[in-house]
């Protein structure tokens, strides 16, 4: 009889654990986080539904001067440019006054989208099973639980092939600066690992969102490939401002991992807004 294997980030029942909590929070990023907290009820008043921390902070992981802190804000309606450009700010407000950060990610979105049948295993997967509650009513309690399947795979990280030809465009506005450079190396580096782990997450039956482990997953099953993939994990940690990985990415190994995700996961449900 076969070894069953258990594979991390999975309760006894197969489905995907909610990770990170506000427990988890490291001491010197418990002032960014309460900061965070009283800048968006002061921003948003009655129009903020929800908000949630993700990443690296409410798992416990982040490391000072290195970890960006990653938000994702609900609104009762669908946010305006109003709102973005409001998020925007309060971001780089939060950046400059606290040193134990390296910027500030915020996703910003309408109640309805992240409960609408079109998100199901997409935004609402990431609200429900990778999404701390930091204010208000948390959306996880209207959603299903996740296993890590093909259709999670495909509506999660499908749409690669549309994003491509965006970085690229990314990529030559950016100029040659380092400076400039090493941002869309830590964004591009950290989106391929997390793509290439969700292609062979069905057959690794787990779920884990640790870069490193994410590649060593792939390399399981693609070792012709692994390699690259450990790079980019490690580029995803410590970014460096090199347009040769950029050109990598959009020309070889970007192209390559979206034929493939095709191929075996199907291409992800268009948006009306694009990928």
């Amino acid at each position: 009889m076969a070894e069953t294997i258990h594979r991390p980030g999975l309760d006894a029942q197969g489905f995907i654990e909610r990770e990170g909590s506000l427990a988890r929070v490291p001491h010197v990023f418990r002032p960014v986080v309460a900061a965070a907290r009283d800048r968006l009820l002061d921003g948003f008043g009655a129009r903020l539904h929800s908000a949630y921390l993700y990443g690296s902070v409410p798992r416990g992981t982040a490391r000072v001067g290195r970890s960006d802190l990653d938000l994702l804000v609900a609104l009762r309606e669908e946010p305006t440019d109003a709102d973005r450009e409001a998020v925007r700010v309060l971001g780089e407000s939060l950046d400059k006054e606290f040193s134990q950060i390296d910027g500030v990610g915020t996703l910003l979105y309408g109640r309805d989208r992240l409960l609408s049948d079109l998100e199901r295993y997409d935004l609402a997967w990431f609200v429900a099973c990778l999404c701390t509650p930091l204010l208000g009513d948390d959306l996880a309690e209207y959603l299903p639980r996740y296993r890590p399947d093909s259709l999670l795979a495909r509506e999660t990280n499908g749409d690669l092939a549309l994003r491509l030809p965006r970085w690229r465009e990314r990529i030559a506005g950016a100029g040659d600066s380092e400076d400039a450079l090493r941002p869309l190396v830590r964004f591009m580096s950290r989106h391929l690992v997390r793509t290439g782990f969700t292609l062979v997450m069905p057959r690794w039956n787990g779920w884990t969102s640790d870069l490193r482990e994410m590649a060593e997953a792939f390399g399981t099953y693609y070792p012709q490939r692994a390699a690259q993939l450990r790079g980019a994990a490690e580029y995803g940690r410590e970014p460096v401002g090199d347009p040769d990985v950029l050109r990598s990415y959009v020309d070889d190994l970007g192209p390559w991992l979206a034929e493939e995700y095709a191929r075996v996961h199907g291409a992800k449900a268009p948006r009306p807004d694009g990928p």
